[in-house]
């Protein structure tokens, strides 16, 4: 059975930083895109940032280019979302997600698991 467990969410003030971690468990992810996206109150759940388990390539939302970074950390089974210079706007349930595919990952529906989710705030 396929578990994504996030963790590492929290309150911070604007400017700062937190690291977010998803371990993985349940089955390999070679070959698998992981993803980490975001649910504001009151919107769609939105795309941040992916990753693919070989080889590493990336792919980031605009909205947090040059702020966040995903990794991942293939010994662990384990995927990180590296948020730096917050703002408020970036307050949301952040959610890791694993995908089968490479191709369209930006869209919720191209994935096929989802972790709980854990919370971030962000003061002014």
């Amino acid at each position: 059975q396929v578990q994504l467990v996030e963790s590492g969410g929290g309150l911070v003030q604007a400017g700062g930083s937190l690291r977010l971690s998803c371990a993985a468990t349940g089955r390999t992810f070679s070959g698998y895109t992981m993803g980490w996206f975001r649910q504001a109150p009151g919107k769609e759940r939105e795309f941040v940032a992916a990753i693919r388990w070989n080889g590493g390539s990336t792919l980031y939302a605009d909205s947090v280019k040059g702020r966040f970074t995903i990794s991942r950390d293939a010994a662990q089974n384990t995927v990180y979302l590296q948020m730096n210079s917050l703002k408020p706007e970036d307050t949301a349930i952040y959610y890791c997600a694993a995908s089968s595919t490479i191709v369209r990952v930006t869209a919720r529906d191209r994935y096929d698991y989802w972790g709980q989710g854990t919370q971030v705030t962000v003061s002014s």
